[in-house]
């Protein structure tokens, strides 16, 4: 019997698919460092290691012509860039999610109904096709909903969840642990679902998992630990760590626990405490891109990270304006493996 794999995100991949911020009534004053933002990280993401290891292949999208004009120009020749509609640059929520069967390229595509029904943007239904086609992997559908934040794989059957997103009426009203876990074995081919509870503070995502906490090798997972002492989600980030320290993998594993500073309080214009997190990374084939927002952890959590990932460059880039969307660098990326 054949099974559907979805590989780790460290596994080697094809190509890593993002967005080029486009909307200026979401954007407005952002709109230019954010796309200063994401074009750092995407050179961060094609560049090789000093030893020679290769880095991604990237498809950015891009909406309208002045988009795909200003994309162009500020991106490396390598970059390929896909004219597309779409709402807004979380394309780890609204594409697919890469699986392989049989050894074929599957895109697996979810309802999505805006985060819970907080956002209702047009092409957000549409754009996770649209890249499966550019792709030329076969489309794969599951009639419920889910975002690509919510759920981290170990590559081995071990999925990382939080009954605060998952178990949200706002998704799939009257869902049970057990209900979700039978949904994720039939369109993830789940082993094991590892269920924290609360994400961070003021997430609009209501706790994706890809904030809070993410395998970096078999039966390895990082977490962050509170900094300083009005770090808003001390408690949060206690409770995640002492969750993961008493759970196993699909494989039968300890889970080792790996924890690195959290960014602290990072606050908006008004004052208000946001879900800045150094979680947000994304592994590339040479490169792990991880966000921060100039706050006094960045240089321990960089060096927690390079620690993880040895054989990667780890590059830290800011991500301030990105993060006045409501997410960072892993939320607008989707691997698509090789």
């Amino acid at each position: 019997m054949t099974q559907l794999i979805i590989p780790a995100e460290w596994a080697p991949h094809k190509a890593i698919w993002t967005c080029w911020p486009t909307a200026a009534d979401l954007w407005q004053e952002d709109l230019a460092p954010a796309r200063a933002e994401v074009a750092a990280m995407i050179r961060a993401l094609v560049a090789p290691t000093p030893a020679g290891k290769v880095g991604d292949l990237v498809h950015v999208l891009a909406h309208g012509d002045e988009a795909v004009a200003s994309a162009r120009a500020s991106l490396p020749a390598q970059v390929q860039i896909h004219p597309c509609g779409f709402g807004d640059i979380w394309l780890r929520d609204t594409g697919p999610i890469f699986a392989k069967h049989d050894g074929k390229a599957i895109a697996l595509r979810f309802g999505f109904n805006g985060w819970g029904g907080k956002y209702d943007l047009p092409f957000d239904d549409s754009v996770g096709d649209k890249v499966a086609e550019a792709a030329c992997a076969t489309v794969q559908r599951a009639e419920f909903i889910l975002e690509g934040g919510a759920v981290d794989h170990d590559g081995e059957g071990t999925v990382l969840t939080t009954r605060q997103c998952l178990l949200n009426p706002n998704r799939n009203a009257g869902w049970t642990e057990a209900v979700a876990e039978a949904h994720l074995q039939a369109a993830l081919g789940a082993k094991k679902v590892l269920w924290l509870g609360d994400g961070l503070a003021n997430d609009h995502t209501d706790g994706h998992v890809d904030n809070i906490a993410r395998f970096v090798g078999p039966g390895r997972v990082m977490c962050m630990a509170p900094f300083g002492a009005d770090d808003p989600n001390r408690d949060v980030l206690d409770q995640i760590a002492a969750d993961l320290r008493a759970m196993t993998d699909a494989a039968g594993r300890a889970l080792e626990v790996i924890q690195i500073p959290s960014p602290g309080l990072v606050e908006d214009e008004d004052g208000e405490a946001i879900p800045a997190s150094h979680m947000n990374f994304i592994i590339g084939n040479a490169s792990v891109v991880m966000p921060h927002y100039g706050a006094p952890s960045t240089d321990a959590a960089l060096r927690g990270l390079a620690a993880a990932f040895p054989n990667h460059r780890v590059v830290g880039i800011q991500s301030t304006a990105i993060l006045t969307g409501g997410g960072s660098f892993h939320c607008i990326t989707q691997q698509e493996p090789a």
